[in-house]
C-alpha cells in the first residue's frame, strides 16, 4: 500500500530487503517533517531518496541491515527494525514544535513457502513440499578433477596422488549461506564407527591431517563461493588391510554468510612452513583452538 495521509508509513517486505516509504506528514496535521530527521533501525540508516513532488521519504535496507532483529517462530521467520523520527530544532534552538516518534516495523516470511520473486527453474522442487517436515538442506561431498573443473569420473587413486574434495549446499531458496565441514573420518566400511578410522577434520573445522609431516592436505583460499568449500587431502591406505577401500565420511554444515567466523564454524589449514593454523576467512584466533585440540562442542 502506497504511503498516504491516512497510511503515512508503508513498508514493502521483499526477497532480500524491506522498503520503507514514510508520507512526510508523518502525523496528519499538515507540517511535513524534514527527511533529515527520519532514520531506519538502531544503526540510524540514512534514506535511500527523496521525492518532492510525493513529499515522501523512502528506505532501502537489506534484511540483516541497519541493525534489525531475527527471530524464528514455528511457522515464520519476522525481522523487525524501527522507523525514528528525532526532531532537530532549527531556527530557534529553545522551542521544537514536534515530539520524537518510533514507529515499530516488522516483515514476516513464511518457513515452509518459497518467497523468492525470481522465476522458478524447472528442475526446483518446492521446498515445502518434500521435506518441511525435517527442514533439511542438499548437502553435497564430490570427488573433483584436478582442474576443480568437474567430478571426477573414477574413485581409484594411487599412494602419491592428492583427492580433491568439494563440499558444498543448494542455498538456491534460502539466505545466503556459508558452508562448513565441521569433520571427516575415513573408515575401512561405510560404518564411520567401525575401526581401524583415521580423522581427517576435527574439532569444528581443523585440517589436522595436515599435521602430519608428509602430508599437504589445505583448505583452499578463497572459496569459489561462500556455499562451497574445497580441500585437498593426499592419499592414504590402512595398514594392513587388504582390501584398499576408504569410506570417507562427513559432517557439514552452514551459517549465514554475514555471520563472522567463530571457533565452532571455521576453515583452518595448519601451514607447516610458519607452524601455526590460517583461517579460509575470519580472524586467526579463531583457529587458535585448532592447537589445543579443543574448540568446544558443536550445537
Amino acid at each position: 500500500q502506497a504511503a498516504s495521509l491516512l497510511h503515512p508509513v508503508a513498508v514493502q517486505c521483499q526477497e532480500a530487503q524491506m522498503v520503507v516509504t514514510v508520507h512526510r506528514d508523518l502525523f496528519g496535521t499538515g507540517r511535513l517533517v524534514r527527511a533529515a530527521d527520519l532514520t531506519l533501525g538502531p544503526a540510524a540508516c540514512q534514506p535511500a531518496s527523496v521525492s518532492a513532488a510525493d513529499n515522501t521519504v523512502t528506505f532501502a535496507a537489506g534484511l540483516h541491515e541497519c541493525g534489525s532483529i531475527l527471530k524464528l517462530t514455528p511457522d515464520a521467520l519476522v525481522y523487525s527494525t524501527n522507523l525514528n523520527y528525532n526532531p532537530v530544532p532549527t531556527g530557534n534552538l529553545v522551542i521544537i514544535r514536534t515530539s520524537p516518534a518510533v514507529v515499530p516495523i516488522e516483515c514476516h516470511y513464511p518457513r515452509r513457502e518459497n518467497v523468492s520473486s525470481n522465476a522458478v527453474r524447472p528442475t526446483w522442487v518446492p521446498f515445502h513440499s518434500t521435506l518441511s517436515s525435517e527442514e533439511r538442506l542438499a548437502f553435497s561431498l564430490r570427488l573433483m578433477k584436478d582442474d576443480w573443473s568437474a567430478e571426477r569420473p573414477s574413485n581409484v587413486f594411487q599412494l602419491g596422488e592428492v583427492l580433491h574434495f568439494q563440499a558444498g549446499v543448494d542455498a538456491e531458496n534460502h539466505a545466503s549461506l556459508r558452508l562448513f565441514v565441521d569433520s571427516c573420518v575415513a573408515t575401512p566400511t561405510p560404518d564411520r564407527n567401525s575401526f581401524p578410522q583415521y580423522t581427517l577434520i576435527d574439532f569444528s573445522g581443523c585440517l589436522v591431517d595436515g599435521q602430519l609431516d608428509d602430508a599437504t592436505s589445505t583448505f583452499i583460499s578463497p572459496r569459489p563461493r561462500q556455499d562451497v568449500l574445497q580441500f585437498v587431502v593426499d592419499a592414504f591406505k590402512f595398514t594392513g588391510n587388504s582390501s584398499n577401500l576408504i569410506f570417507i565420511t562427513c559432517h557439514l554444515k552452514v551459517s549465514l554468510a554475514d555471520r563472522a567466523p567463530d571457533p565452532l564454524n571455521k576453515a583452518c589449514s595448519f601451514d607447516k612452513a610458519r607452524s601455526l593454523w590460517t583461517p579460509v576467512e575470519g580472524t586467526r584466533d579463531v583457529c587458535s583452538c585448532c592447537e589445543v585440540r579443543n574448540c568446544g562442542l558443536a550445537g
